[in-house]
């Protein structure tokens, strides 16, 4: 496994990322590390664990990094869990892996690694991604088998990430906002397999209602299935429904900060 996967909300104008590849690079000079991100939106961690779930299939197996911790210092676990399909996902017992994790199989072992003998020491208070988690995955990575990196725990303990789940209201969907891209693009509780429930097919012509002020869009494969300026409504390439604006932003047209509700009806 020598491949090792980076997604944290660190951003790139501090050193927190570079200290972590150099921590990493030191203990496993062999391995590659693939940067999926680190402008995550900064303590939130339903972001991030969607952005996990929805890229690492795309990854080779290997062990992933994630590192989105408001709790850090606190009471939360950090830990290291492997998959049913093999991949090894490190980072804080907060949800953050849980998508991933259901995305991935499952995890059929997990290890508490907040003691774990591959820490760099002394440990700080603040920044376990330099101190735990990045000194743990180099180690993973570097072939030491997991039950060395700590102290063996239930997966059934782990935490969990719950989902909004969207509703049929009368002749209307009311959907949840889950993310929001750096485009403005904002995907909704809605998947693939939902589409057929929804009844929505590409050409509607759809009315979306935020919080009383009304907007039309189409359902459309393309953003060059609308005009420039249109609103449209489309699978995006993770399989999510989502709502845009062809060249505009959506998220601040329409006002749709994560967990924002749209009500949608066809026109």
């Amino acid at each position: 496994m020598t491949t090792i996967t980076f997604l944290s909300d660190y951003g790139r104008d501090d050193d927190f990322v570079g200290v972590c590849h150099g921590v990493m690079a030191g203990i496993c000079p062999a391995a590659r590390i693939i940067d999926i991100t680190h402008g995550l939106p900064r303590h939130e961690v339903r972001p991030a664990a969607l952005v996990l779930r929805n890229t690492l299939p795309y990854m080779p197996v290997g062990v992933h990094l994630a590192v989105v911790d408001p709790e850090v210092g606190s009471q939360r676990r950090p830990v290291a869990v492997r998959l049913a399909d093999g991949r090894i996902l490190v980072g804080p017992d907060n949800g953050l892996l849980a998508l991933a994790a259901q995305r991935c199989g499952g995890v059929v072992e997990a290890v508490d690694v907040g003691r774990s003998g591959f820490r760099r020491e002394p440990v700080s208070a603040t920044f376990h991604g330099r101190d735990v988690f990045a000194p743990v995955a180099a180690h993973l990575a570097a072939g030491e088998v997991l039950g060395a990196a700590g102290d063996p725990i239930d997966p059934d303990t782990l935490a969990q990430l719950a989902l909004p789940r969207w509703r049929r209201e009368g002749d209307a969907i009311v959907a949840n906002v889950l993310y929001v891209d750096r485009f403005g693009n904002a995907a909704l509780d809605i998947t693939h397999d939902d589409l057929a429930q929804t009844g929505f097919a590409v050409g509607d012509r759809l009315e979306l209602d935020r919080g009383g002020e009304r907007f039309f869009a189409h359902v459309a494969r393309m953003f060059v299935d609308v005009r420039v300026g249109e609103i449209l409504v489309y699978e995006d390439a993770y399989g999510t429904l989502a709502v845009a604006i062809n060249r505009g932003n959506a998220a601040e047209t329409l006002q749709l900060a994560i967990d924002a509700e749209l009500v949608i009806r066809r026109a």
